[in-house]
């Protein structure tokens, strides 16, 4: 017999995979759960429908604040005008870049946090609201506090650099007048502030981790790489996969660093600032409303290749 044959007589002589019907169990567990998250997925969607739609029905017009008479109908011309724009390309770039290079940081950072916090004994609970303090600040004072940090004249970070450096490093040097020391501070305040957000939610992920196993491959002989890479971090797929989620998501709408520190300037500029430049400085809300769009579409992909790429059961990741 051929191979050819071989293969589909082996494959006619394996029962299909049916699929299981629920049990009156499951059926009663999933109806109670529509029953008491449904009212608040309708609010949900209710609330953040009608701004999202209406931004997508303003984003095909030509309309100025200063002008509204004028309100013309364009079709996809904003889009159209928008992704031929190198602006918007460069605010891409910067958001790409901004938010991988803190994601990544923030996890690597967020999970030594967590093992120290999972792993210590005393003081626990006082560690967990020490690591808190970054992450309860308001952005906004954060991203000031960083901004007169990093300023020339008044700021300290010159004047550390300078100490530490013997003197090598200036301290007129003006970390906001390119660039690339911009991002580089906006950076810093973005990964000292929601590391904090990570720990904790990679913490939640330790907890999953059931020690026994972790034992019985210490007893073994295993190493703690191996011990990591064989036992923890499989065990914490589900929370690692949220915890990168809404990480990439909130980083990729970064916004209130940027303002604050550059406005945009030295090319520093991010999708959600490009978007609120053309809406409120501006005043042409048919173009903003086509970049508020474009922004939401691209994390609505982003949150499909996580959970797509991932292929993970968020249920796995309940507790």
């Amino acid at each position: 017999m051929s191979t050819v044959a071989k293969n589909e007589a082996g494959a006619a002589g394996r029962p299909a995979k049916t699929r299981q019907p629920l049990s009156d169990r499951a059926k009663g567990e999933r109806k109670l759960g529509w029953l008491l998250a449904g009212p608040a997925f309708i609010i949900m969607v209710g609330v953040t429908a009608y701004p999202i739609l209406q931004a997508a029905w303003t984003s095909l017009f030509n309309y100025r604040l200063t002008d509204p008479s004028a309100r013309e109908f364009v079709g996809l011309q904003n889009y159209v005008t928008a992704l031929s724009d190198s602006l918007f390309w460069q605010a891409m770039l910067v958001t790409v870049g901004i938010t991988v290079v803190t994601v990544v940081v923030e996890l690597v950072f967020g999970f030594i946090i967590a093992m120290v916090m999972h792993r210590i004994v005393f003081p626990r609970k006082t560690l967990r609201t020490i690591v808190l303090i970054p992450y309860s600040i308001i952005t906004v004072v954060s991203a000031f506090a960083w901004y007169f940090g990093f300023s020339v004249g008044p700021g300290f970070a010159n004047h550390w650099l300078n100490f530490f450096t013997f003197g090598m490093w200036s301290t007129t040097f003006d970390w906001f007048g390119s660039q690339l020391p911009a991002l580089v501070v906006i950076c810093l305040s973005e990964i000292w502030k929601t590391t904090p957000f990570m720990s904790l939610l990679l913490l939640a992920g330790l907890a999953q981790v059931d020690s026994a196993m972790e034992e019985a491959a210490k007893v073994d002989g295993a190493t703690f790489g191996q011990r990591l890479f064989k036992v923890i971090l499989p065990n914490m797929k589900a929370a690692i996969m949220v915890a990168l989620l809404f990480r990439t998501l909130d980083a990729f709408r970064i916004f209130d660093n940027i303002q604050i520190m550059t406005g945009g300037s030295q090319d520093t500029s991010s999708l959600s600032v490009l978007a609120y430049n053309a809406t409120i400085n501006r005043v042409e809300i048919g173009m903003g409303s086509a970049l508020s769009v474009l922004l939401f579409l691209c994390v609505v992909l982003i949150a499909l290749l996580f959970i797509k790429g991932f292929k993970v059961d968020l249920a796995e990741g309940r507790s």
